[in-house]
């Protein structure tokens, strides 16, 4: 089921790997990684079950800061985000909003900007998920 604005890959990796290597290649980047929630452990805490979901909050002010330039109201979806999940037939994927649709929700239109964080975020994607 596609969802609008959001961009799904299915890993080749295991849960792990794919998070670990989404960390990596944010680390090699110099992309900082200001939060990271594991939503099954918080789940666990509540006494519920959940399969393994980590929500990864991650951002680079050079790259965000003219989106909110042009419309301010995008800081309410910036920082980045991007989710590593396991679905219920074990398989593993990485979600993240498309920039692009996030420009264009706030109505900044085509941004240099918003084209380059599209394209890092669909690199960052791939060497996580091996795809």
């Amino acid at each position: 089921m596609a969802i609008e604005g959001l961009v799904t890959l299915r890993s080749a990796h295991d849960f792990k790997t794919t998070l670990d290597r989404l960390l990596q290649v944010f680390k090699a980047k110099g992309v900082t990684v200001f939060a990271q929630i594991d939503h099954a452990a918080g789940a666990a805490g509540a006494g519920l079950t959940l399969r393994p979901t980590t929500l990864v909050v991650f951002g680079n002010p050079v790259a965000g800061t003219p989106l909110m330039q042009a419309a301010q109201t995008a800081g309410i979806d910036l920082s980045l985000k991007a989710l590593v999940w396991q679905d219920a037939e074990g398989a593993v994927h990485l979600s993240y909003n498309d920039p692009g649709w996030i420009a264009g929700r706030h109505g900044a239109g085509a941004l240099p900007a918003v084209g380059a964080m599209a394209t890092a975020l669909k690199a960052f994607a791939s060497h996580a998920t091996g795809v």
